[in-house]
């Protein structure tokens, strides 16, 4: 188990993640990114998107953290941006960030175990 730190739109939160969890979430985003494009693609095609299924990624262990995310309310990846919640006992924080900030995060946090 190690620190992770998620950058926020304002701020940033740091608690213990295990690398097992971060590569589940890396999983779950990268699912999401393919709906993104999906919609993106259909968008500029002219065509009506269908609608895409929305990712909600659970994590319990020193905290409880979920990350949620409808692609269908965002016009790309990089417009896209996710609900994040973090609580333990004593603290809880429900905030919004951006997914290709939270992306960068767990890339740097992942790659400090390659």
């Amino acid at each position: 188990m190690a620190q992770i730190t998620l950058n926020l739109i304002q701020g940033s939160v740091s608690f213990s993640f295990t690398v097992e969890a971060a590569q589940n979430l890396k999983q779950e985003i990268n699912q999401l990114m393919l709906s993104l494009k999906a919609i993106a693609s259909n968008a500029s095609s002219g065509g009506k998107p269908k609608p895409q299924k929305m990712m909600e990624y659970r994590y319990t262990g020193d905290v409880f953290l979920e990350v949620f995310c409808n692609p269908n309310i965002y016009p790309s990846p990089f417009a896209a941006k996710v609900l994040l919640t973090v609580r333990d006992d004593r603290i809880r924080l429900t905030t919004e960030a951006e997914l290709m900030r939270l992306t960068e995060d767990l890339e740097q946090f992942l790659n400090q175990f390659a």
